[in-house]
């Protein structure tokens, strides 16, 4: 018996992605502690000093105690294992935990590297933020998907985050 092509029985609300903007957000990241050359990946990993972050529901800072756990493939990704803590401008915590990829043409990433300032159209960066809080006015974080557009400066990365409707 055939089966109809699985597009044909997708329901309308399922053919597009629908977001809306969460927030903005800065780290500023210490030279990171290079492990080196592993048997699957050359780790480095950087420390969170801190940041900052804008959105029209919440905005607040990002504390220190943070990392960025980097794993740089042998195809010149930078695949990327973040956890921080964000304090809200009134007070609430709230862990957020992000996983991505940066990776383009080799030119690119390596001005990067050297702290140049490069297009954000020349790469690809994106992550994808989770969120976990204890707080009653921000726990509907504890619910949503989210996806971000990064760019790495100098001092660190700056990213837009969506929320997924």
């Amino acid at each position: 018996m055939d089966k109809p092509p699985l597009a044909t029985i997708l329901p309308r609300e399922m053919t597009e992605v629908r977001f809306r903007p969460l927030f903005t957000f800065v780290i500023d990241v210490a030279k990171p502690f290079i492990i080196g050359r592993t048997p699957g990946v050359d780790r480095r990993v950087g420390e969170v000093l801190g940041g900052r972050f804008e959105g029209e529901r919440l905005n607040g800072r990002i504390l220190t105690s943070g990392s960025d756990w980097q794993a740089v493939r042998a195809d010149g990704t930078w695949a990327l294992d973040v956890r921080l803590v964000m304090e809200t401008d009134d007070g609430h915590l709230i862990g957020m935990t992000y996983r991505g990829l940066r990776h383009g043409p080799k030119e690119v990433i390596d001005a990067i590297g050297r702290g140049e300032d490069v297009n954000p159209a020349s790469y690809y960066f994106r992550i994808a933020p989770f969120f976990e809080t204890a707080s009653d006015k921000y726990g509907w974080l504890n619910n949503v998907v989210s996806v971000g557009l990064g760019h790495r400066l100098p001092s660190g990365p700056i990213y837009q985050v969506f929320e997924v409707l």
